[in-house]
């Protein structure tokens, strides 16, 4: 089973996550932020990644420190699920259209984070939510998960919508990444034979 718990307790917040790679996609994320909250439930459902995430944050200051952690015990998790990547797909890709909403996602789980985020979003709220936490959380991701994450909106003018089609399609992408390569199920995606 590709499973892992993740516990991350600091000053600033108390996560949980716990994720199941091989899943389907049910979810129960609770960070009391409700629209990250949102974004997380898609990215679970789409990744086909089970995904329970409890996250107590100083949110008397702001959501930052919640968002930004609950990415990096998010990409801590899938690192330990993944353990040496053998028999992954490691690529993944979509394009993903959402109302006026298009966006881009390319990822490869290669172990050398690097993110490329081009989402360009129009306003500076969503709700509460600040839209700047959408590139917080994907850089934490990417960076404790060990992936390079390209984002990019190519069309788009409702905050709301870019942001899900962003969350939905690194989810899509990440689905693919992860899934068995049947050709290849007991090798290591790699030249070099480890990532």
């Amino acid at each position: 089973m590709r499973t892992a718990t993740i516990t991350r307790a600091t000053a600033e917040t108390d996560i949980t996550v716990n994720i199941n790679l091989d899943g389907t996609g049910t979810y129960d994320n609770q960070t009391g932020v409700g629209f990250f909250d949102h974004m997380l439930d898609q990215l679970s459902r789409h990744a086909l990644i089970d995904m329970t995430i409890c996250a107590k944050g100083d949110l008397h200051i702001d959501d930052h420190h919640t968002v930004e952690d609950v990415g990096i015990a998010l990409g801590q998790a899938l690192t330990e699920a993944l353990d040496d990547k053998r028999g992954i797909r490691r690529y993944g890709s979509c394009h993903l259209a959402m109302d006026d909403a298009q966006v881009r996602c390319a990822l490869d789980l290669s172990a050398r984070p690097y993110l490329i985020c081009n989402l360009d979003l129009p306003f500076g709220k969503i709700g509460t939510f600040d839209t700047e936490l959408v590139r917080e959380f994907f850089q934490a991701l990417s960076t404790h998960g060990g992936i390079t994450l390209h984002i990019d909106k190519l069309h788009g003018f409702n905050a709301h919508h870019i942001t899900e089609a962003a969350f939905k399609s690194v989810a899509r992408a990440l689905r693919e990444a992860i899934e068995t390569d049947p050709r290849k199920a007991d090798a290591i995606p790699s030249t070099k034979g480890s990532l």
